[in-house]
């Protein structure tokens, strides 16, 4: 997230108005609801867990235990088992 001053963008009237709440501190203005983007919307992350998560549920059914899956994919023991719960509960 990048800064702009204020004093760039904003009309003097407007700045006098923040000043009167926060004067000299950082304001985050939100970004408009039409405007946000959805989670891994802009990367591949989101397909790659996806594919991650499907490639743990499969070798589990194939008997790969917890532990190792945890072990081959750098997760703790807890991480997989909400992946494979959550996976299971997909697959009904």
């Amino acid at each position: 997230m990048d800064y702009i001053n204020a004093n760039c963008v904003l009309p003097d009237d407007l700045i006098v108005a923040i000043q009167q709440h926060i004067d000299g501190q950082y304001l985050y203005i939100p970004r408009k609801a039409e405007s946000k983007k959805k989670w891994g919307e802009l990367t591949n992350n989101k397909h790659f867990l996806n594919e991650r998560n499907t490639a743990i549920f499969e070798k589990y059914q194939a008997g790969v235990s917890v532990q190792e899956l945890a072990s081959k994919y750098y997760l703790s023991p807890k991480s997989v088992y909400k992946i494979l719960a959550a996976k299971k509960y997909d697959k009904k």
